[in-house]
């Protein structure tokens, strides 16, 4: 079907107001010495929802933009995109099908809680240590060929709980061993340049586990059988259509959502993980600590913690949850060295998004990272390029983020280790 003329009408009229409103309107709030933090996001999310109306308000108003402020700025130019595509191509399966949208939504909660759950590890050594660590999708990827090796070669038979905590166990000591070997002389004054030798020191960590991994085993791909299978459920029992039923692979509710059996074990798994992480951080004096270091690492020093091991014990555990999100994600994919690429780049435009150093922002990116991809694969026509577009979406969002809200979505720092480093 083509898309009638006044769809891309549509478009181009919110994009010009858009790009209008975020240069006048951060030159307008600059001109009187006001908060600029927001106004990028702001001028173009009210000149793409209201036009010349919203931009002329903010223009002669100058309002304090608030966080309610541009959500609803933003929600409402999200509302008038999907009202102009429904209108252009109403045939198509995200406007006429209510089940398929249901599913899609769910499925992209899904997958988006486990794209979060992965960036939490990378933001996690970011908050702590003030690095990047290019290595994170590599953790991911020994963490299934753990699974997989322990499970099916090592340990024929053993139970895969046992071996997705054994897989997380061996990349908590990789990464302790590599922070206390290559990152230490970082905080020690022995590198003139710490940030790009953290940098090329992960990226090299990050060449050798993958090859490593291909020297050892190969190229040919790998999975592991369902750790756990539902029960057979049809509730109520005697009713049609049934609002839960469960086999052993899926999980159907209200017969109009379907969710893959290791997708659902995955994010419910990553959901307790997070909450337990939270408490670690926020309940217990190890956690205490090592917030304290990522706020200041010379203060944290003098109150009687141990910079260094804090260092380690961040890097550590942000490698075992990476090890973690591709030890439960290992029975729903084909596992190769280099699978860890894509989630990698996904879990930079996650942080990004949510907001260097932010944990909740980490998580929040992740799920509207996971919803994206949920609505770019269904609504585009064509099966097979809306699949091959999975990638591009994160970079979209990526660009948008870095043009209209640099600081993320959280804005506010959970930590800012790169301040915390002294010499």
């Amino acid at each position: 079907m083509e898309t009638p003329i006044y769809f891309w009408g549509v478009i181009l009229w919110m994009i010009a107001w858009g790009v209008l409103g975020s240069v006048a309107l951060n030159r307008r709030y600059m001109a009187r010495d006001l908060d600029t933090s927001n106004v990028s996001f702001a001028g173009a999310m009210s000149g793409a929802a209201l036009g010349p109306v919203g931009v002329g308000y903010l223009w002669l108003r100058t309002p304090a933009l608030t966080p309610r402020l541009t959500t609803v700025l933003g929600i409402l130019a999200v509302v008038l995109i999907a009202a102009a595509f429904a209108f252009a191509d109403p045939q198509n399966n995200c406007v006429a099908n209510g089940r398929f949208v249901a599913s899609q939504i769910s499925n992209g909660l899904i997958i988006g809680i486990i794209y979060g759950f992965m960036a939490l590890g990378l933001t996690l050594i970011f908050s702590i240590l003030g690095v990047v660590s290019f290595a994170h999708g590599e953790f991911y990827m020994i963490g299934g060929m753990l699974v997989y090796y322990i499970t099916v070669i090592w340990v024929p038979g053993l139970n895969p709980m046992l071996g997705v905590l054994g897989a997380c166990a061996i990349a908590f000591v990789v990464g302790a061993v590599f922070e206390r070997l290559m990152l230490t002389p970082m905080y020690r004054g022995k590198v003139d340049r710490p940030v790009e030798y953290g940098i090329l020191a992960t990226f090299g960590l990050a060449f050798t586990l993958q090859y490593f991994v291909q020297a050892m085993h190969g190229a040919s791909p790998v999975k592991v059988q369902r750790y756990v299978d539902f029960p057979r459920i049809r509730w109520p029992e005697n009713a049609d259509p049934h609002w839960i039923s469960a086999s052993r692979g899926n999980l159907t509710l209200f017969d109009t959502i379907s969710i893959s059996n290791p997708r659902f074990t995955a994010a419910i798994t990553c959901i307790v993980v997070l909450l337990a992480l939270l408490y670690l951080l926020h309940r217990t004096w190890t956690g205490k600590a090592l917030r304290a270091v990522s706020q200041d690492r010379d203060a944290a020093a003098i109150a009687g913690i141990d910079p260094n091991r804090m260092n380690m014990l961040a890097f550590a555990l942000g490698g075992m949850i990476a090890a973690l999100a591709g030890a439960l994600l290992v029975q729903a994919f084909s596992w190769l060295p280099q699978v860890g690429a894509i989630p990698a780049m996904r879990s930079f435009v996650i942080v990004v998004l949510g907001g260097l150093g932010s944990l909740p922002g980490a998580f929040v990116g992740g799920i509207l990272v996971g919803l994206v991809e949920a609505a770019g694969t269904g609504c585009l026509p064509d099966a097979q390029k809306a699949a091959s577009y999975i990638p591009a979406y994160g970079m979209i969002v990526l660009t948008l983020t870095l043009l209209l809200r640099p600081s993320g979505l959280c804005g506010r720092r959970f930590a800012s280790g790169a301040h915390g480093q002294g010499g």
